[in-house]
């Protein structure tokens, strides 16, 4: 029995013996983003990040302050170029002095190759201006600015690079809700006073971009509307910042493609103020998803 025993007990031990040992599952904080070399290459884009939840942010009037800004007149054209191809996105911001603000905004590359086009209009280029980010891979580059308003209704133009730690870094760091819109279907984002400025974030899988972008404030009441399109959502994303001071903001982003072009939509609040019982997230309560 003894004999038994001690023969059982040396079967286990052998078995054991080959059992590959269990490896050390330590979590990390290693993260895809850190070997891109921008966050348009980011596949972690609208995921959220250290400003997540619209705390913070870049302040846009620094960017202005910093900046020189460049006159458009009614009914004319400007044009900046890129050629160098290490610049894979540029910064476009658009004001007025409290006029209607109605632009083309238009990236250029090679004889007649329009990638990316925007009309857009604000009620009051003052108290709304228009802020994005648009992709420039694959230089040289081209943006072009064409102040479709009449001639008493001048704009102000800044396009500057955007390095890595830029805009579209901070946009991309505070869009943390991510949702598909089939082509043809639209979202609403409904905002609480305290919130000051919105993140925006368009993209595809690959396919072409087509949406339409706006701000209500009452019903039917377009303070600023922004009609896109992109030929490669996932090479040329659209960032963007929409300023929404006072009180009943909405955000309404209408997938313009068919059916077969979805998009995937990110809105967050970008910079929250002070005041008020609201959720941490600057989102109004009992929103719908």
């Amino acid at each position: 029995m003894k004999f038994a025993a001690a023969i059982a007990l040396a079967a286990l031990t052998s078995v054991n013996a080959f059992v590959a040992p269990k490896a050390n599952r330590a979590a990390t904080q290693l993260a895809m983003s850190d070997y891109r070399t921008s966050v348009r290459d980011n596949v972690d884009v609208g995921v959220g990040g250290p400003l997540a939840g619209g705390m913070g942010g870049r302040d846009l009037a620094e960017i202005w302050d910093n900046s020189s800004p460049v006159i458009v007149q009614g009914g004319s054209l400007r044009t900046w170029s890129f050629a160098n191809p290490a610049i894979e996105s540029v910064q476009v911001l658009l004001k007025t002095e409290g006029r209607p603000l109605d632009a083309d905004v238009e990236l250029w590359q090679g004889p007649d190759n329009t990638p990316h086009k925007m009309r857009v209009y604000v009620e009051d280029g003052a108290l709304r201006t228009f802020n994005a980010v648009i992709g420039t891979p694959r230089g040289p580059n081209t943006v072009a600015i064409r102040n479709i308003g009449q001639l008493e209704f001048p704009l102000d133009a800044v396009v500057r690079p955007d390095r890595d730690d830029g805009l579209a870094a901070n946009i991309a760091s505070v869009a943390q809700r991510s949702e598909t819109i089939q082509g043809g279907a639209l979202r609403t984002y409904p905002f609480n006073p305290t919130v000051d400025s919105v993140a925006i974030i368009l993209k595809t899988d690959g396919r072409p971009l087509n949406a339409r972008i706006e701000l209500l404030q009452g019903p039917n009441n377009n303070k600023q509307v922004v009609e896109l399109y992109t030929e490669d959502g996932l090479d040329r994303p659209f960032f963007a910042i929409v300023e929404t001071p006072g009180s009943g903001n909405v955000v309404r982003v209408v997938n313009t493609a068919p059916v077969e072009f979805p998009l995937y939509a990110s809105v967050d609040a970008y910079r929250v103020g002070g005041g008020g019982d609201w959720a941490d997230d600057g989102l109004m309560i009992g929103r719908a998803f």
